[in-house]
């Protein structure tokens, strides 16, 4: 079979202006970024915000391992086969990272007869919203290298400036720098470092606003340093943020694309998961749920990450809730967490997969703490047989979860009809849901909430460090903001090496930062990363571009 390139440059896209008039859009509703492209005007939703909303289906998955769940092909087929079916439906994606491209993980585009295009634009520089986003963080730290440097009237302490620059790019040799050296003309020196651009602060605004404005409003929140006698120093106090707003007032409007078989897709934001909210912009979705039936989107890495997250930040923000949610598995996975190396995932190994379901049983346990409806997507290998296919059904009905077995990555949108049916009726069911806590609760309990409930953690430890600035935080009256746990999305703990379902461990919260312009406190675990490392062979070795134009190597 192709690969993924080859499938999404022989793809047939009709002109984006087409797709546009299929959801309803005139040529005064989007602007342009070429043929294929184009981002939606900003007047559209006060066209429609008092249209009614269709339904919002939430794709999520087990615990990501090297035999890949292929939860972003899910997406993409299931919106496809949702109009195979008749129903009018709309996808809705975070906008690919350059450094997972160039690195380890690949883009985020789906991928064989289940994906978004054109796929080389989106990996790449897209429409410029992550530029937008890096430049629009680096002014505020511009602005305030230079207060320090022109007399410093807030009297902000060098020691205590808690924001580091961006770049869209994994580049560990810039994770902890001293900036200001060469002398007194070049500023002051402080050590500082660099995140990648998809974890800043500016990017997780972008994707909770509601619109311009509500973005500036969050802009001006933002702290971004403390000034000697303990008092926070915010973008606001530096006149920073009507330029930063400015520079994000086209990143701000939601891009719409289509996929393989002309599906529009809104690709908007891309905060990471494991560091961020993992969840493309409010916007988009709920642009999408005015303009079709259904909206399929998708929450980063595992429920345990990008699905709580979304159920208890985005849907809070966004005033939405999803009216059934998709887990995506595969068997080659749950063999994996069972403790098969990845080279022999092809063998029948019924004592290992038993083992690895337990990884799938407690994300299905976490979701139905929500009260939502949900389906599980088997993807299929062609190494599956119907004895693991039956361990895996069985496994999921003893919870009363449904299975589909899909077919998307080979077939398209014709492999996922059945997976169509079973979102359509789940969607159609009761539905009680409910955030995993009550934002009253000290921010010590609701962290305590997801480590304990979610991830399976006997409790939670906390570093001084972290203990200190939680305090710090609430005496500061932000007390009241959800938590955002930035954790690795290779285990359910806070230990990458633990597979499966952990017990009998304990997460330690080792910092903990505040994103008042976000809106949530971010709380650190582990070795986390909030600027990746390129790994030995990074992909972007294989990555090139012949003299005709073609792109080769990008998957």
């Amino acid at each position: 079979m192709k690969n993924d390139i080859e499938i999404a440059q022989e793809a047939k896209m009709l002109p984006i202006a087409q797709i546009a008039q299929g959801l309803g859009l005139g040529e005064d509703d989007i602007e342009l970024y070429g043929k294929y492209k184009a981002k939606v005007s900003l007047d559209v939703w006060e066209k429609v915000k008092k249209q009614p909303s269709g339904k919002l289906i939430l794709v999520t998955a087990i615990t990501p391992t090297p035999a890949g769940e292929g939860k972003t092909t899910t997406t993409v087929g299931l919106g496809q086969a949702l109009n195979r079916v008749g129903k009018k439906a709309v996808i809705a994606l975070r906008e690919p990272s350059l450094g997972p491209s160039f690195g380890i993980k690949g883009g985020a585009a789906g991928g064989g007869y289940a994906q978004v295009v054109p796929m080389e634009d989106i990996n790449l520089h897209f429409t410029g919203d992550i530029h937008a986003v890096t430049t629009a963080h680096n002014l505020l730290a511009a602005m305030l290298d230079n207060h320090l440097h022109q007399g410093n009237h807030l009297n902000i302490d060098p020691r205590q400036v808690v924001l580091r620059r961006v770049m869209d790019l994994n580049e560990r040799a810039l994770r902890n720098i001293v900036l200001g050296l060469g002398g007194k003309i070049n500023g002051v020196p402080r050590e500082s470092g660099f995140d990648i651009s998809v974890a800043s602060e500016v990017m997780a605004a972008l994707c909770l606003a509601t619109d311009l404005m509500n973005l500036k409003e969050r802009f001006k929140r933002i702290v971004a340093a403390y000034t000697y006698d303990g008092k926070p120093v915010t973008a606001d106090d530096l006149k920073a943020a009507g330029a930063m707003a400015l520079l994000m007032k086209d990143a701000i409007k939601p891009n719409l694309v289509q996929t393989l078989e002309n599906t529009p897709a809104f690709i908007h934001g891309g905060p990471f998961a494991n560091i961020a909210h993992g969840a493309n912009s409010i916007m988009a979705t709920r642009l999408g749920l005015k303009l079709a039936d259904y909206t399929v989107t998708e929450a980063g890495f595992g429920a345990d990450l990008g699905a709580e997250k979304f159920m208890d930040i985005v849907c809070r923000y966004g005033d939405m809730k999803p009216d059934a949610i998709v887990l995506v598995a595969t068997i080659r996975a749950l063999k994996n967490h069972g403790g098969v190396p990845k080279q022999l995932l092809n063998e029948i190994n019924m004592q290992a997969l038993e083992e690895g379901a337990a990884n799938l049983e407690k994300h299905l346990e976490n979701i139905q703490k929500y009260g939502v409806p949900v389906v599980v997507a088997l993807n299929e290998f062609p190494t599956d047989t119907q004895e693991e296919i039956d361990l895996i059904i069985k496994k999921c009905s003893a919870l009363g979860a449904q299975v589909s077995l899909s077919q998307v990555w080979e077939k398209g949108g014709a492999g996922g009809e059945d997976l169509a049916r079973m979102v359509i009726r789940a969607a159609e069911a009761p539905n009680a849901y409910k955030p995993l806590y009550d934002l009253d609760l000290p921010l010590k309990a609701k962290i305590e909430k997801i480590c304990t409930e979610i991830y399976g953690a006997d409790g939670v430890s906390y570093a001084s460090d972290a203990d200190k600035q939680l305090k710090r935080f609430t005496e500061m009256g932000y007390g009241q903001l959800p938590v955002c746990i930035a954790k690795t999305q290779y285990s359910l703990s806070d230990n990458a090496d633990l597979k499966g379902r952990p017990r009998g461990f304990t997460v330690t919260i080792r910092e903990a930062k505040l994103s008042a312009g976000a809106g949530f406190i971010v709380a650190l675990t582990g070795t986390i990363m909030t600027m990746p490392g390129l790994g030995k062979t990074p992909a972007a070795e294989m990555i090139d571009i012949k003299a005709d134009g073609e792109i080769v190597g990008l998957f």
